[in-house]
């Protein structure tokens, strides 16, 4: 889960800036159930998968350091974290199927073109069923606003423990 704890900790080049779960606990539970309701049916390695690639593209270091700790421990391997960066030029760790959902990982966070496209959205239709494919974008959706909240405020990494929101 992304239930994301602020810390009054600093690190001494960037200070967290706002402990905004204390100030809008409303928000944060209404994030933390609609996170736990984008994950239903979904492959809790995947779906770390595309948190790490989501925190990448977002430069959330504390996501990444929360979902990267939660897929070692979820039985997925250094080397498949490590790739991640490069899941494109590394295909041949990725099944089609995470490599479908990487991709549309990439078309939701960025959204450079304005949209998703077509190509993007088809392959991972061809691999996820409907009600999968709405639970995916929904938790490709989530993580985004997740990496947004903890970059916003600077929220520093360095501190989970692998389940700690589980």
């Amino acid at each position: 889960m992304d239930t994301a704890q602020d810390t009054t900790e600093y690190a001494p080049e960037h200070p967290v800036r706002l402990a905004w779960t204390e100030h809008a606990p409303d928000v944060y539970k209404a994030m933390v159930r609609l996170d736990i309701a984008a994950r239903q049916g979904l492959d809790p390695r995947l779906l770390e998968l595309v948190k790490i690639r989501a925190s990448q593209l977002n430069h959330c270091a504390f996501c990444l350091d929360m979902h990267t700790k939660d897929a070692l421990a979820a039985g997925e391997t250094v080397e498949r974290v490590v790739q991640l960066s490069a899941w494109d030029e590394s295909r041949h760790f990725y099944t089609e199927r995470e490599a479908a959902a990487l991709e549309l990982t990439e078309a939701v966070t960025v959204l450079t073109e304005g949209f998703v496209p077509d190509e993007v959205y088809a392959r991972a239709a061809k691999h996820f069923d409907e009600a999968e494919l709405t639970h995916l974008i929904a938790a490709i959706t989530v993580i985004n606003a997740w990496n947004r909240f903890a970059v916003t405020t600077r929220m520093v990494p360095g501190h989970y423990t692998p389940g700690q929101h589980a």
